[in-house]
């Protein structure tokens, strides 16, 4: 197996992630004002469906190519020549790496992110500027532990089955996938893996949405999931299902 080259792996994996939040960012959107405590409505509704894309343009790109150089030089330093039952370990091992690399570039551009979807009256720089004179640095990390702890199960569930998927077309067809149909593959691993990780992303949300000093800033998944399961019930912890399989889709 070549070492992957960096340069490939950095410029593609960044301009595939611009792209795709740019694209879908009105479907993001969405999905963060329904999670959000106040409701669709209050949030914004389908008003202003583009505030807070000056944070996602920013840190699309490092945060993409953070994750696929990752991704890519993991799986190559994990490489186990013929022993293809330990493929979808490698790949699970490779996805998180990339996760934890990633998030350090995505949670903060994040929560800026949500912070203008819901409120869309207020411009980026602003909010950036609020939460680092009443938080710091600290405030734009809130939320790392249950986004990394949303994006782990996530990749460790879409990877190895794109992977596979791929590879069993390929094995069938006996030549290699075209970009079209490992974007079939990864449009079925994407949102099979949203589906499956639904709760853990609105936890995610409300956290970071929270008030500083309240309880739910405290970063508590647990606690996050507890409180949308007492006012929402099971519906609740899903319920921008729908929106979270479209934007996986369509990210293919």
């Amino acid at each position: 197996m070549d070492r992957p080259g960096f340069a490939a792996s950095l410029v593609a994996g960044g301009i595939a992630g611009v792209s795709v939040d740019l694209i879908l960012f009105p479907l993001d959107t969405i999905k963060t004002r329904l999670q959000s405590p106040q409701g669709f409505i209050k949030a914004g509704g389908f008003h202003g469906i583009y505030a807070g894309v000056p944070s996602a343009a920013i840190g699309s790109f490092p945060n993409a190519a953070a994750f696929f150089i990752t991704y890519e030089y993991v799986k190559w330093f994990l490489h186990t020549g013929s022993s293809s039952y330990m493929t979808p370990v490698k790949h699970m091992l490779a996805a998180s790496a990339g996760e934890v690399v990633a998030c350090l570039i995505r949670v903060p551009s994040e929560v800026v992110k949500q912070r203008a979807q819901v409120s869309a009256s207020s411009r980026t720089f602003q909010i950036f500027s609020n939460i680092l004179g009443e938080e710091g640095i600290q405030g734009l990390y809130r939320g790392y532990k249950s986004t990394v702890l949303r994006e782990i199960p996530f990749s460790l569930v879409q990877f190895p089955l794109w992977e596979s998927l791929k590879a069993l077309w390929s094995w069938r067809q006996d030549h290699v996938v075209d970009s079209w149909q490992s974007a079939v593959c990864g449009a079925f691993a994407g949102g099979f893996a949203a589906a499956v990780t639904t709760p853990l992303d609105v936890a995610k949300t409300r956290i970071m949405l929270a008030k500083a000093g309240s309880s739910a800033a405290g970063g508590s998944v647990l606690s996050a999931l507890h409180e949308v399961w007492r006012s929402h019930g099971l519906a609740g912890s899903h319920l921008v299902l729908w929106h979270l399989l479209a934007k996986s889709l369509l990210s293919t």
